[in-house]
């Protein structure tokens, strides 16, 4: 193992979406993570959700890098076996409801009297406390109800959830993660081990502070849609060329615009004052007659190398395939799955390349040996 977290003992108790993807962030990082699966089966995995029961999980991306157990944590020998590993732990991560830990025998008393120095980690939609904690949701309502969801959205259209990335992923895990990694930092100059509450409606809000500061300084007065970089503006917007390919515009400077301007030759000239919000719908309406008359990787060799901050926009397939992303190796083969390699970079602490997602309770054997720990 290599990575800034090479030493660092996670154990996961095995759940869906954001949690996952923080620990994978923590994998990815060289900390030894441990899933936790239920021991024979029971409520299905994120592998198997939706109707898709025989999907591969040495697939499923946001599982790689870890080892998998099985455990049957209503036991009494389950608990006793987990409880030991606990004591050897850093950090201990948790996706449930509020208080099903606590009513397995496994709540943040429990395991932090057993090992002081412990991260116990809870994530959740809503969080440990308030009217909504004890409900179900998902991304979409967390995102909802933090005042994101609203703003994803073009002016006089309905909100477009953003796939689950701005509260599983980013609200959720990568909080989550961050939330963890400061965690560690504590308890390694005091020994003090603590408890995260960590909740994908506050990390969803969270994200907003950009656009609440420029709100209050009156530089994001309008509703959502009619603002300078939520595709109100011309100079801020995905437009569609000749043969149904998208090209993202984001000359938001006056300078990257006028070299975005240039390259659209003579027939630029025409188009209206770019600092009068008045005219943005006329001038996206020209642009979009510009960017239509042309297929969209002539676009592409049209601004290649300029400062005009125009890109195509590309599919999940094309993506790795970027000259920008090959030079960068940002995507990585892995057991037969092309996916986004390990991030950030780090100058001394090289982080490795992946291993495959486990099988569910591959690895129990091997790492109840490795931890020294014995069934009970």
């Amino acid at each position: 193992m290599t990575g800034p977290l090479q030493g660092i003992r996670v154990i996961e108790l095995a759940g869906l979406g954001p949690a996952p993807f923080g620990c994978m962030l923590l994998a990815d990082l060289g900390a030894e993570v441990v899933r936790v699966e239920r021991a024979g089966g029971g409520r299905a995995t994120a592998t198997e959700d939706f109707g898709r029961a025989q999907a591969d999980p040495r697939r499923y991306v946001p599982h790689r890098g870890r080892r998998s157990i099985a455990l049957d944590l209503k036991s009494e020998s389950g608990r006793a076996v987990l409880l030991d590993l606990v004591e050897q732990a850093d950090v201990l991560v948790e996706g449930y409801r509020p208080g099903v830990t606590e009513r397995l025998g496994l709540g943040p008393d429990v395991c932090l009297s057993r090992n002081p120095r412990l991260v116990y980690t809870r994530m959740t939609g809503w969080g440990q406390t308030g009217p909504l904690a004890d409900t179900a949701g998902h991304d979409i309502n967390y995102i909802a109800l933090a005042g994101a969801l609203d703003n994803f959205r073009r002016a006089g259209e309905r909100p477009l959830p953003p796939l689950n990335v701005v509260g599983d992923m980013g609200g959720g895990g990568m909080m989550m993660a961050f939330g963890i990694a400061a965690a560690l930092v504590h308890a390694g100059r005091t020994g003090e081990g603590q408890v995260i509450d960590a909740a994908m409606v506050d990390g969803a809000a969270l994200q907003l502070a950009t656009v609440i500061g420029m709100r209050s300084q009156g530089r994001w007065p309008e509703e959502p849609g009619r603002n300078t970089s939520d595709t109100g503006a011309p100079f801020y917007e995905v437009y569609e060329c000749a043969d149904g390919g998208f090209i993202a515009v984001g000359a938001l400077e006056k300078p990257f615009w006028d070299d975005f301007v240039e390259r659209l030759g003579p027939a630029a000239e025409s188009l209206p004052d770019r600092d009068d919000p008045v005219k943005w719908p006329e001038a996206k309406q020209q642009l979009a007659e510009l960017f239509r008359a042309r297929p969209r990787d002539e676009w592409v060799a049209i601004y290649d190398g300029t400062d005009a901050c125009v890109s195509p926009v590309l599919s999940l397939d094309e993506a790795p395939r970027h000259p920008h992303a090959v030079a960068r190796e940002a995507f990585v083969d892995v057991g037969g799955t092309m996916q986004p390699a390990p991030a950030p970079r780090f100058s001394k602490t090289t982080l490795a390349r992946p291993s495959l997602p486990p099988q569910r309770g591959q690895d129990t054997d091997a790492v109840l040996r490795d931890w020294g720990v014995a069934y009970r």
